[in-house]
């Protein structure tokens, strides 16, 4: 892989360190904020609908602005939010801090991936992002790691000045990188076309029914990943230590699921790697909700947790096989606002469903959404265009 490509991965895993610290804390920050369990939901509702609204705007900018600039932006939004965290004292004062911390995410995302499907051959776009979420997982590991370590000695503030200035350090280092100095594409068509015409050419049907395959997945996982401790804890008995330690877990598992998410998409094609991987999904979850040893109940999660990661690296390389290249930036960020969209909704759902039934049933509710969006992947055209350039060749999705 060549060096802009790990320039961009060593980015992404900057960038996912804080994802799963603000949730972990929260029984923390109950406790030191004297907080109800809804006041402190605000630290995650919060963001997620800032970083929902700041998709699309993201789509606009990555195809317009250079690759280093982006990503520079990415790491100090991400480093200066860290480091005003690491200061506060105050409830309210934390959640503006981790509101301004979210816009670097879909930020970075949607120019990162864009670069990487534009400087990529196509044949290579699954392996590379293989690596690229890969290289995400291990961010959220070391995250939760650095977390379970300064909670223990010097309190949990210091996981974010800890990082805070190797970030920010990271970015002057792509902002000055040669290898990134470049436009994500330049515009070829004509400068008189219209945005809606634009836009009219990114909301292919192959897009649009895509997205609706997205966003039902989206609905049954996060419905789970939100409930998954509670259902350790209330319905399997386990201690909240054990259950926080099995779903820490997860993001290890990550990391073997993107790099094999990759190598499948590559051999067996996007689609059909997805198709498999979306079914070995809906089984393992299934299983879960059925088996209650402890180590079997870890067993099925991990395994969940690799199957539950592999999907990225076909999900993003049909997005780019779908979409026009020179709008790539902007289909992306489409992408991105359906999957936040889904993930701000999906726990009122699945708590709706709790509070009617029990936290079992949210097991039967998500493994539900992923044989619905598995009906409509088969539904997806097999053949699509890879450019707006007619001489370059189609590929197909298998």
């Amino acid at each position: 892989m060549e060096k802009r490509l790990w320039m961009i991965c060593a980015t992404h895993m900057f960038i996912e360190i804080y994802l799963l610290i603000q949730v972990a804390l929260i029984p923390v920050i109950v406790h030191e904020f004297q907080l109800s369990l809804l006041e402190a939901s605000l630290i995650a509702t919060v963001p997620s609908i800032v970083s929902l609204l700041i998709n699309i705007p993201s789509g606009f900018l990555a195809d317009r602005f250079s690759t280093n600039h982006l990503l520079f932006a990415s790491m100090i939004i991400e480093g200066v939010s860290a480091f005003i965290i690491s200061q506060t004292n105050s409830f309210w004062a934390l959640v503006i801090g981790v509101t301004f911390m979210r816009i670097a995410s879909p930020l970075y995302h949607v120019s990162g991936l864009s670069q990487i499907s534009r400087s990529t051959k196509p044949e290579n776009i699954s392996r590379s992002v293989g690596f690229h979420n890969a290289l995400g997982s291990l961010g959220s590991a070391i995250g939760l790691v650095s977390l379970t370590l300064f909670l223990s000695t010097t309190g949990w503030r210091w996981t974010y000045l800890f990082w805070s200035f190797p970030i920010i350090i990271w970015g002057f280092i792509l902002l000055t990188s040669p290898q990134l100095k470049i436009k994500q594409f330049k515009i070829r068509t004509n400068p008189s076309r219209k945005r809606s015409s634009r836009l009219f050419s990114v909301f292919s049907p192959a897009l649009v029914l895509f997205l609706a395959v997205i966003a039902v997945r989206e609905l049954g996982a996060t419905g789970t990943s939100t409930f998954m401790t509670t259902y350790f804890v209330d319905f399997r008995n386990l201690p909240e230590t054990i259950a926080s330690l099995v779903f820490a877990f997860g993001p290890v598992m990550g990391i073997v699921g993107s790099l094999g998410g990759g190598f499948f998409a590559e051999r067996l094609g996007a689609r059909r790697a997805l198709k498999w991987t979306i079914l070995c999904c809906a089984i393992l979850l299934l299983t879960l909700s059925l088996v209650a040893h402890l180590y079997l109940l870890a067993l099925v999660y991990l395994v969940y947790a690799l199957f539950n990661n592999a999907l990225w690296s076909p999900m993003n390389t049909i997005v780019a096989s779908i979409t026009p290249e020179t709008e790539r930036g902007l289909s992306y960020s489409f992408y991105f606002f359906t999957e936040a969209l889904m993930d701000s909704i999906a726990p009122s759902i699945a708590a709706g469903v709790i509070v009617l039934s029990s936290v079992w049933h949210v097991f039967p509710f998500s493994v539900a959404f992923f044989i619905i969006s598995l009906v409509i992947l088969q539904f997806l055209p097999r053949y699509e265009r890879l450019s707006d350039d007619p001489k370059i060749a189609t590929e197909r999705i298998q």
